[in-house]
């Protein structure tokens, strides 16, 4: 089983890295821009956008390209994030979900499973996500009840999952499991399985929710649910919770980049808006109220995406990245909520209107607080990483 630590990825040539994220910005504005209301309006499943993701790579994007991926290094990734999280970062959740699961697979997986299915990942012939939170169990996730007990050659699967991002589109999850449910402590008996759609396996209702739309997150089930013990990740039960945990520091990263976008994007709408916007014979911007707003709004953006790339370089380095990676998660997750507030404040009683994509940004920023782990685990990450690595 490879160890987190080895995973090392080496910074693209700046060149390189430009003409790709020139290529994602043309993409946006030809394809995603003029849908992306229709589509978060509607809450429907964005199939043309998903097949172009695919085929732009993206679906890859940080698997190693032995595996047929792109090989991005994490830093390149958060930019890719950031960039279209600007835009719509409903849809940067569809492949990050499924980056995750291919995450585990790679830095923990044996190399029976890694050539067997990473390929197919980074294709996106196989798409889907982590299947890790219960409706008992999100943050704690020590206390999920889903049980695996093995039979024979296989594994026999049963309980629920909730809140699971691609639940419905997707065809393969990263599925956290007891193996031994007497463990003490119990993280020990957690372990990680690839788990794809199969006879026992069913999903439930897609959640309406506030913002987040076109994304499926829904419920899934487990009867008697079979797969082979090949897919248990890494082929030793006990390690889930690690793995798991593993991936969320590229998960924290990948958040904390939709905070960049969305922080980004509501101070770009705003600036906008605030030279067209006349009050008093003159435009809003040249008034001190907005002047501070926006002030404010810049410096958050700037200070959010500085604490985002030093995680991701973090990552890179194949160095643990709790610490940075729950700095850059909270910061920039706070920031997105901040900036997308006041960015309403500026666009006054327009920003109210399904016309103006300013609301959206203002629905979507809160999940960013709550989703992969929530901020006050966060500060409770920092705080305890901190203290561990300054001892009196």
């Amino acid at each position: 089983m490879t160890d987190a630590n080895n995973m090392i990825r080496e910074a693209i040539d700046p060149e390189e890295e430009a003409a790709f994220l020139d290529a994602i910005q043309k993409w946006i504005d030809k394809e995603v821009k003029p849908v992306v209301q229709k589509y978060d309006h509607d809450d429907v499943w964005p199939a043309e956008i998903v097949q172009q993701m695919t085929e732009m790579g993206l679906f890859g994007a940080t698997i190693g390209t032995q595996y047929g991926g792109l090989g991005l290094p994490a830093v390149t990734y958060a930019k890719i994030v950031a960039l279209i999280s600007s835009y719509w970062m409903a849809i940067t959740g569809i492949f990050n979900s499924h980056l995750i699961m291919a995450c585990a697979v790679e830095r923990f997986g044996t190399e029976a499973q890694r050539h067997l299915w990473l390929p197919k990942f980074a294709s996106g012939e196989i798409r889907g996500g982590l299947a890790l939170t219960e409706p008992n169990a999100g943050t704690d996730l020590q206390s999920i009840r889903t049980t695996a007990v093995r039979d024979g050659n296989e594994y026999v699967i049963n309980g629920s999952k909730t809140w699971i991002s691609n639940g419905i589109n997707g065809s393969c999850f990263a599925l956290l499991v007891k193996t031994d449910a007497k463990a003490d402590p119990r993280y020990k008996g957690m372990s990680l399985m690839i788990a794809p759609k199969g006879d026992g396996f069913t999903t439930g209702k897609k959640f309406k929710k506030l913002g987040y739309n076109a994304i499926d997150s829904t419920e899934l089930m487990f009867e008697n649910y079979r797969i082979p013990v090949d897919n248990l990740i890494g082929g030793i039960e006990g390690q889930g919770f690690f793995q798991a945990t593993g991936g969320l520091e590229l998960g924290r990263i990948n958040v904390a980049a939709r905070g960049v976008g969305l922080s980004e994007g509501a101070l770009r709408l705003a600036t906008e808006y605030a030279q067209l916007r006349e009050s008093m014979g003159k435009p809003i911007c040249e008034h001190q109220a907005i002047q501070l707003k926006i002030g404010e709004m810049v410096t958050r953006a700037r200070a959010a995406r500085l604490l985002t790339f030093d995680a991701a370089e973090v990552y890179d380095r194949g160095e643990r990245c709790d610490l940075q990676a729950g700095m850059a998660k909270y910061f920039a997750s706070e920031a997105a909520v901040a900036n997308s507030q006041e960015a309403m404040r500026v666009f006054g009683g327009y920003s109210y209107s399904k016309e103006y994509d300013i609301e959206r940004l203002y629905r979507d920023s809160m999940l960013m607080c709550i989703g992969e782990g929530t901020n006050e685990m966060q500060r409770i990450i920092i705080s305890k990483q901190w203290v561990k690595q300054n001892p009196a």
